[in-house]
């Protein structure tokens, strides 16, 4: 497979017009039919898909339904036709080259994940600025400093840059590898990168997400308790 820089084009303004939340959903029905798949399932009805997925069955009809895909009834899916459809819309027919910055607990931890090359990701920069991580060995690849990241971007192709740096280090970096022509960067900082127009950041942050289960929890408990002090005249 030949990698390939991404287009510019937000989700937002897929070239069918498929709507960004069902773009969101589409590697999850991905992931629930690579299951299917593996357990040698050969069609599924929308209702199990959506179960498996965790989604109503409806949502699941409307989403696929952008890709043109709209099952046999009394049949179903066919899971092989409908892997094959959604890797296809989701670019993983083909190779994308990676390069991760920022090479610390989280930077190792996804360098060594082995989700990436099953699913048409190969991570092939480590770079850090931190001279005594430079030149380790991870994961089959060797820690550069971060002042051959240009070179790399260039050498290696990259499609995706991955920015796993402290938040004071993010935007910088942030900036040198969208003028070294990258357009899709998935950024681990605790910081709100700003880009030009024609380039997508996904930002993951882990604290937002325990945030956010936080909240819930405190709701299944009943609530926030307020605390009223009493003021006297």
């Amino acid at each position: 497979m030949t990698p390939r820089h991404p287009n510019a084009r937000t989700l937002k303004e897929s070239a069918k017009g498929i709507p960004e939340a069902t773009v969101a959903r589409l590697p999850v029905y991905l992931r629930a039919l690579q299951g299917l798949k593996d357990r040698g399932v050969a069609t599924v009805s929308s209702e199990e898909l959506a179960a498996a997925a965790g989604v109503n069955s409806a949502k699941l009809r409307k989403d696929l339904s952008h890709l043109g895909s709209y099952g046999t009834r009394g049949v179903g899916y066919e899971v092989e036709y409908l892997v094959y459809q959604i890797s296809r819309e989701l670019g993983l027919t083909q190779d994308w080259v990676v390069a991760i910055i920022g090479v610390g607990n989280l930077g190792r931890a996804l360098a060594g994940y082995g989700g990436f090359a099953s699913r048409g990701f190969r991570v092939a920069g480590l770079l850090d600025a931190d001279a005594s991580i430079v030149g380790e060995r991870i994961s089959g690849l060797t820690v550069e400093h971060t002042d051959k990241l240009e070179t790399i971007i260039k050498d290696q192709g990259v499609s995706i840059a991955v920015i796993a740096t402290p938040a004071a280090a993010a935007q910088a970096v942030c900036d040198r590898v969208v003028a070294a022509g990258v357009t899709s960067v998935l950024n681990f900082a605790p910081v709100v990168l700003s880009v030009p127009e024609g380039v997508d950041v996904r930002k993951v942050d882990l604290s937002i997400e325990l945030q956010i289960l936080a909240f819930h929890e405190q709701r299944k408990a009943g609530g926030p308790h307020e605390e009223y002090i009493e003021v006297h005249p």
